[in-house]
């Protein structure tokens, strides 16, 4: 087994949910944190249920409220990154409904919206989520729009 790929970790607490082309998507996520000059030394997604993610943002956030995302950064000060990505499936789904968005692209927007938080971008004032929408798209464009032996040949991200 490749020891690079074991750096970001995909878990599952839903029944009906399997996440396919892992392997690109952490390579992907690799090369992000890469080029962002961000050490990296593990992140684990866990995919779960609205309930489930509620109750984490009740207890941990104190917030009353669905989410589709909430990142934790473990690390010490000035160590590599080490996380725990919490996204719910239902929010999800619901999401990529409501914004006319296939299912993929809105799971893995919500994906590279994780890293991209490890990585140090914020969404909390409107410049801040315009310039986190903005990178978003950009990993989206750069993951899913490039013919995939494109991307297995190139081996990096395109930015």
């Amino acid at each position: 087994m490749d020891k690079s790929t074991d750096i970001i970790q995909f878990h599952y607490l839903v029944n009906d949910f399997r996440f396919t082309r892992r392997l690109n998507c952490k390579a992907f996520i690799q090369q992000l944190f890469r080029k962002e000059k961000q050490p990296l030394e593990s992140i684990s997604y866990i995919f779960c249920s609205d309930e489930y993610l509620l109750e984490i943002n009740r207890i941990h956030l104190k917030h009353d409220y669905y989410t589709d995302i909430i990142s934790f950064d473990l690390s010490a000060p000035g160590d590599p990154t080490t996380a725990e990505i919490y996204i719910s499936i239902d929010r999800v789904k619901e999401n990529a409904q409501s914004h006319k968005e296939s299912f993929q692209r809105e799971l893995h927007r919500v994906i590279f919206h994780g890293a991209l938080h490890l990585c140090g971008y914020k969404d909390k004032s409107a410049k801040d989520a315009a310039l986190m929408r903005m990178k978003e798209e950009e990993c989206l464009r750069d993951y899913m729009d490039v013919p995939r032996e494109t991307k297995q040949q190139e081996g990096r991200c395109k930015r």
